[in-house]
C-alpha cells in the first residue's frame, strides 16, 4: 500500500474512536476493520466504484494497528494541542471528520520524525476534501498551519517572494 492509502485506511480505524467510551475498547474495534466486507456504491455517471477495501498485508496491517494505537494513546495530549491552537473551536465542538483529521496529522507532525509537516498537512487537507464538509479543508489546513515553526513560515514567505 502507498502511504496515502495507509493513512486513509488509518484515518477510517480513527473514526470509530469516539463511539467507544474506553481507548481500549476502542482498540480492540479497531481490529475488526480489517475483517469488514468491501463496499461499493454507484458513481455519478452510474459506474460501479470500490468505496472500502482492506486489501492489507500482514506488515500493513501491523503498521495501521500499531499507529492507531499510538494515536489513540496519545489523544488526550493530541486534543489538548488543538484545542491550544484552534482559536473559537475546541475538540468538542468540532466535526468528527474534521478532529480525526486534525489528530492524525497532529499525530504525525509532532511524534513521527519521518513525514515531514508540510506533507502532513498536505494529507490531511486532501483526507479532509474527501470526507469532509466544503469548508473542512480550508479549517484543517489552518488549524495545521498554527503546527508548523514560525522560522519554516518566514523560509516558505522568503522562497515565495524570490519566485
Amino acid at each position: 500500500m502507498t502511504r496515502r492509502e495507509l493513512r486513509e485506511h488509518c484515518f477510517k480505524m480513527l473514526f470509530s474512536v469516539d463511539f467507544y467510551t474506553t481507548g481500549e475498547e476502542a482498540k480492540a474495534q479497531m481490529q475488526q476493520y480489517f475483517q469488514s466486507p468491501e463496499e461499493d456504491d454507484t458513481a455519478e455517471d452510474g459506474s460501479l466504484q470500490v468505496v472500502h477495501k482492506v486489501a492489507a498485508g500482514e506488515k500493513d496491517r501491523e503498521y495501521l494497528s500499531t499507529r492507531t494505537a499510538d494515536v489513540v494513546d496519545k489523544i488526550e495530549e493530541i486534543d489538548a494541542k488543538i484545542d491550544e491552537v484552534a482559536a473559537g473551536w475546541k475538540t468538542k465542538r468540532m466535526g468528527k471528520v474534521e478532529l480525526t483529521i486534525l489528530r492524525l496529522a497532529v499525530y504525525e507532525m509532532l511524534y513521527d520524525d519521518t513525514i515531514p509537516e508540510k506533507v502532513s498537512v498536505n494529507e490531511a487537507v486532501e483526507l479532509a476534501k474527501k470526507f469532509g464538509g466544503n469548508e473542512s479543508p480550508a479549517f484543517v489546513n489552518g488549524v495545521l498551519a498554527k503546527f508548523i515553526p514560525k522560522e519554516e513560515k518566514k523560509e516558505e514567505s522568503k522562497e515565495d517572494q524570490e519566485a
